[in-house]
């Protein structure tokens, strides 16, 4: 049976066996035979005496096909055989002659396996670790930028801080210098003006002994002359006052250097930046004993998972203070919030019991609200442009603001609680990575090309390798970047039209998207490869809108027509 076209494919649930008229999830793969085979056709397969000794695998470990290249010298055989003496390709006919007789022939199409299988391995090295650790360190490089700003702005203010203080003090002396002169000045012209009443006094007396002489020289009086003896006193002494002076004070500008400090050069030699060896798990910190335990356990569960034969609903919840669920938040099992189309929240339990509601300026399609690790909700408020936190307590504060881009899209990483928000401004779009404490530490929004990665980004979410995908409404596409933001793939649908809206992820790094073309949820793998649709109308959902996965492996599915959720188990 020849390989399903990709519109036959988009229409069926799922990657179906290529047995003739076998309808059935093909899981396996024949590397034989080169098709996809259900575990039913798989057992039937190795009894057949034909085909007993196929090799047959996971259809995810099957070996690639040998593309078709006809020989040259025998136009109607293909290029099957590698000549070992020769080094060339052949068909099985050139074998057969003269020119490569008692040569030794090797499978072309296991050459070609063991070098996909090699360039594949070298491809997933540049993404998974050349790339990553490179970018990593160029992030380092920027932290070390800013570090250095930073440091040498605090110099900076530093040198300011001492020059003011100096100043300071040089305005203080200054003040009491001149203060002293003042005094000074009025202490000496005080000392000046007693010498200078002393001598009007004295030129008083003399004018009055003056007058007396005057009066003894008179014809009248001259008889006074023989009977009285005038003497006149002597001149007061007074002392010559000395100016002060002033005594300049003597530094040089080395002595303001050593006064204000300097800036010290260490003389250590720079340390080498630590690349962590392509075996080790990159890392940006030790993690802890419970992390370790943590990684473990999903390890563990990654090893026991697999996509189950079949979906199977688990339970529904009817959601009462929504109209619809447009999109739904869930971190724990059993503990969900959904938003309608009116911008209400609400949160229930497991019993499908409404804990809370509030109400919010959220847009009707747009996976603006993100359930948190620590049991925090986290909604944007695109008309004022910030992220709100809900606390357990009920409590709402503001946590982030986005200046003047536009929140659409928010998701919270269970890898770091780092939060990615999908954000746009004047027909520009981006995402952008805070902290978990709401500081702003990474931007994509091109690729190496310069090229705008997004347009719409009104779903995000986060994948198990730290993958950013994307569900972009006017790009009709998903488009997913590494953790150090470069482009990976994008997924436009398997039919003629794909319109993605909620996008979730799960522990086996598997991509669920809705798509709002077909009413369909396309199931893809970590490398943007369709696997099914895995969920459509046979499986009872109309219209899909919000998809996410919680702890316990559980598909919850939110319906714009209704406002019941489904949950769904489609993992074994």
């Amino acid at each position: 049976m020849s390989e399903p076209s990709d519109e036959q494919a988009a229409m069926q649930h799922y990657l179906v066996c290529g047995t003739e008229d076998c309808q059935t999830n093909g899981q396996f793969y024949c590397n034989a035979c080169h098709r996809p085979l259900c575990e039913q056709c798989r057992d039937e397969h190795v009894k057949n005496p034909d085909t007993k000794f196929h090799e047959i695998a996971l259809y995810r470990h099957r070996k690639h096909q040998l593309p078709v290249e006809k020989c040259k010298l025998h136009p109607t055989r293909n290029v099957d055989i590698f000549c070992k003496e020769c080094k060339i390709p052949l068909c099985s006919k050139c074998s057969t002659v003269e020119e490569h007789h008692g040569h030794r022939f090797d499978d072309l199409e296991e050459i070609y396996a063991e070098k996909y299988a090699h360039q594949q391995g070298e491809f997933s090295k540049i993404q998974k670790y050349f790339l990553p650790t490179s970018q990593g360190l160029k992030i380092d490089i920027e932290a070390d930028a800013t570090q250095i700003r930073k440091a040498m702005e605090s110099i900076r203010t530093s040198m300011k801080t001492e020059a003011e203080s100096l100043k300071h003090l040089v305005d203080e002396v200054t003040t009491e210098n001149l203060e002293q002169t003042h005094s000074m000045e009025k202490s000496l012209l005080k000392m000046l003006k007693s010498q200078e009443i002393t001598y009007d006094d004295y030129i008083a007396y003399l004018g009055k002994i003056s007058d007396e002489f005057q009066h003894y020289l008179s014809l009248k009086n001259q008889n006074l002359l023989f009977s009285k003896t005038l003497k006149i006193k002597t001149i007061p002494e007074t002392y010559k006052l000395i100016a002060p002076a002033f005594t300049s004070g003597k530094f040089s500008k080395d002595d303001i250097s050593k006064l204000l400090g300097r800036v010290n050069v260490p003389n250590t030699e720079p340390e080498k930046r630590k690349i962590q060896p392509l075996e080790a798990k990159s890392t940006h910190m030790k993690p802890t004993e419970k992390q370790l335990e943590q990684s473990k356990e999903k390890s563990d569960v990654k090893q026991t998972l697999a996509l189950s034969s079949s979906v199977t609903k688990v339970r529904e919840y009817r959601v009462s203070g929504v109209d619809n669920a447009r999109h739904v938040s869930v971190r724990k099992s059993g503990r969900l919030w959904v938003s309608d189309s009116n911008g209400y929240i609400v949160q229930i339990d497991s019993q499908g019991n409404q804990l809370q509601k509030i109400q919010t300026s959220g847009y009707r399609d747009q996976g603006y609200h993100s359930a948190t690790h620590d049991g925090n909700l986290i909604f944007t408020d695109k008309y004022i442009n910030v992220i709100y936190r809900i606390t357990p307590d009920r409590k709402i504060t503001e946590f982030i603001k986005t200046g003047d881009w536009t929140p659409l899209s928010v998701h919270s990483s269970r890898i770091n609680g780092d939060i990615l928000v999908g954000i746009i401004k004047d027909y520009q779009a981006k995402v952008t990575r805070y902290s978990k404490t709401g500081k702003e530490i990474q931007n994509v929004q091109r690729d190496i090309k310069e090229q705008g990665l997004y347009s719409n980004p009104h779903y995000i979410t986060e994948n198990i390798n730290g993958d950013i995908c994307i569900s972009d409404y006017d790009k009709d596409a998903v488009v997913v970047v590494n953790k150090s933001g470069q482009f990976r793939f994008s997924y436009k649908g398997q039919g003629t039209e794909f319109i993605p809206f909620g996008i979730c992820t799960d522990v086996l790094g598997h991509i669920l998207v809705c798509d709002n073309a077909s009413d369909t949820v396309h199931l893809l793998d970590q490398d943007g490869r369709f696997l099914s649709v895995i969920l459509s109308s046979q499986q009872g959902i109309k219209c899909p809108r919000s998809v996410g996965v919680d702890g316990g492996n559980n598909l919850y599915v939110g319906q714009y027509l209704t406002n019941t959720i489904i949950v769904y188990k489609y993992l074994q």
